[in-house]
């Protein structure tokens, strides 16, 4: 028997309470799976519209039909620099591409929003993760390269190489 096909996902900016429950409860699993959820995960998971959007951010949304299967968002951090955060798969769709669909349109969103630098924070228990980002240009850099990270499990830190994003140098 085959694989079901799966529809692509349609992948869209936050713009309902649905949207920004989902993306809470989307990391608070992965996260709480892992880790501890801390303080800072809260403060933008809690109102991601006041601690994301409205300070120049996206939050996306990925979704097949109407049901939400994954999220991420891209967080101003100044000067041109944006981190991808809070990226989160539903575990009965992982595995499926999902993921890199999501990345791929935050990375263009931080474009769109005239990113001069891409960065993120990870852990190495996220291995698949830690893959996709270096599959999709991002290079390991030292901590003290990146503005501080709020979160006591970072111990991965990476930013998106400027030759495969196209900045100018």
């Amino acid at each position: 028997m085959s694989e079901p096909i799966i529809a692509t996902p349609v992948i869209e900016s936050m713009s309902t309470p649905a949207h920004a429950r989902a993306f809470k409860e989307l990391n608070e699993e992965w996260i709480r799976a892992y880790f501890t959820l801390e303080p800072a995960d809260s403060a933008l998971l809690d109102d991601p519209e006041r601690e994301i959007v409205a300070k120049g951010g996206r939050v996306l949304i990925a979704r097949i039909g109407s049901e939400i299967v994954g999220c991420g968002a891209v967080v101003p951090e100044g000067h041109g620099v944006y981190e991808v955060s809070k990226m989160a798969v539903s575990p009965r769709y992982r595995g499926r591409g999902i993921g890199r669909r999501i990345l791929e349109a935050a990375i263009e969103q931080a474009r769109a929003l005239g990113a001069t630098s891409i960065i993120l924070a990870s852990n190495r228990k996220l291995a698949n993760a830690v893959h996709l980002y270096e599959s999709m240009g991002f290079v390991h850099v030292p901590p003290e390269e990146l503005p501080p990270s709020p979160y006591r499990r970072a111990d991965v830190f990476m930013k998106y190489d400027p030759r495969v994003f196209g900045f100018r140098q």
